[in-house]
């Protein structure tokens, strides 16, 4: 088995809670924390619900220099990285100068960033758009931010395949770690909570336009009608295992056993679509074989067609009713980037604790899709889990996590 990176600290902002003990607490007991946009006016859309962060206040944790150059995504992004190296007791004193490298993903960069200095450009005239603007609205942003702000100085990195990019992320940072890199912080804070983002994300047709929190975002239901999208991530401490134990790491979350991705076929071609193969791929490289796995945290793309696929995958791969499927991204929305690398850190709080978390608001499954679906916290020894995740445009990713042990 491929057990050579270990997972030895996390950092997590999402809309189930602040800290990755307090979004663990909610998850397990199922709180959902979907309800009306708050972050702008969103009468006038056909879709306005969101799964906002909506404790988190940036004065409190970020020096005052920092904020008039920061998107709210890098806000949170940075403030996560602070988390996730504290959580794993990171000294840079141990570590060479070019000892850790940072890689991140993003969907959609700073766009409420962008989209208020082009309120100004259009309102006011240029002279009242930021200088920031030029960097503070890109995909790479959270990455240069993050590094300049700790010092690190190893390789970064920054991968734009949406909501796949927060697997591809991590992926990427294990392939440094294969070439020799001490340590890689990784993952994904994510999401566009503006006019301009939610109008992107409305042109997929795939956004739920339902008004009750309860009834939005229901993969694998019956009645499944879209998505609700959301705000937020986590960043993730990869290390070897040659440097977690040299500098005395604290604790081990688990290990990245496994990642593959793929890519579908172009539209219209009649060929299947991969997800499969990334799952497939993944379990090779982590060495484990369907047997092996004791969850699946799901892509959950709460569409007919796009549920349908993912279920097909799952009977292939693990047979009718073969294995427990979570989607714990009902209680937050699809955080776009950032809600697969949530889902990493949700599952390896699960393989700790050895408890499933619910999918929330499905009381009834599809019964085509013959899924193992766990709508209620479960109880029971876990050991490897798979996480999938699909991107907008055909990218799919696919990561294996077994407990430290």
């Amino acid at each position: 088995m491929n057990a050579d990176t270990v997972i030895t600290g996390m950092g997590v902002l999402a809309p189930t809670g602040l800290g990755h003990e307090e979004h663990w607490t909610n998850t397990q007991s199922g709180a959902s924390a979907i309800g009306p946009v708050t972050r702008f006016d969103a009468e006038r859309y056909p879709s306005r619900l969101a799964g906002e962060v909506a404790d988190f206040v940036p004065e409190e944790h970020l020096p005052s220099r920092l904020l008039p150059q920061t998107d709210h995504m890098t806000r949170m992004a940075l403030v996560a990285s602070d988390w996730a190296l504290a959580d794993a007791g990171f000294d840079p004193a141990l570590l060479p100068e070019y000892g850790v490298g940072v890689v991140t993903a993003a969907s959609a960069g700073g766009f409420e960033f962008g989209h208020r200095e082009l309120q100004n450009l259009w309102g006011r005239g240029p002279e009242y758009v930021s200088a920031y603007q030029s960097f503070a609205w890109f995909y790479a942003v959270n990455t240069g931010q993050v590094s300049i702000r700790h010092g690190l100085r190893g390789p970064a990195g920054a991968l734009v395949t949406e909501q796949a990019g927060g697997l591809d992320a991590l992926g990427q940072a294990r392939r440094q770690l294969r070439r020799g890199q001490p340590m890689v912080l990784a993952g994904a804070v994510d999401g566009s909570p503006c006019p301009w983002g939610w109008v992107a994300q409305l042109s997929t047709d795939r956004m739920s336009r339902e008004s009750d929190p309860a009834l939005a975002y229901r993969p694998f239901a019956a009645d499944a009608a879209g998505y609700v999208p959301g705000e937020g991530g986590a960043l993730l401490v990869l290390e070897s295992e040659e440097s977690a134990r040299a500098r005395g790491a604290r604790r081990r979350y688990g290990r990245l056993a496994g990642y593959a991705a793929t890519f579908d076929p172009p539209p219209g071609s009649g060929r299947p679509a991969n997800l499969e193969r990334a799952a497939r791929a993944a379990l090779d490289d982590a060495g484990l074989g369907p047997e092996d796995i004791d969850v699946v945290f799901a892509d959950a793309a709460g569409t007919p067609e796009q549920d349908a696929a993912e279920a097909d995958a799952l009977r292939s791969l693990f047979g009718p009713h073969g294995v427990p499927v979570t989607a714990p991204k009902t209680m937050t929305g699809r955080l776009s980037a950032g809600g697969p690398a949530v889902d990493v850190a949700t599952a390896l709080l699960a393989l700790r604790d050895g408890v499933i978390p619910p999918t929330v608001h499905v009381a009834r499954p599809l019964p085509d899709h013959t899924l193992d679906l766990v709508t209620a916290p479960r109880r029971v020894p876990l050991a490897a889990a798979l996480i999938l995740a699909r991107g907008q445009g055909g990218f799919n990713s696919a990561l294996v996590v077994t407990a430290p042990n």
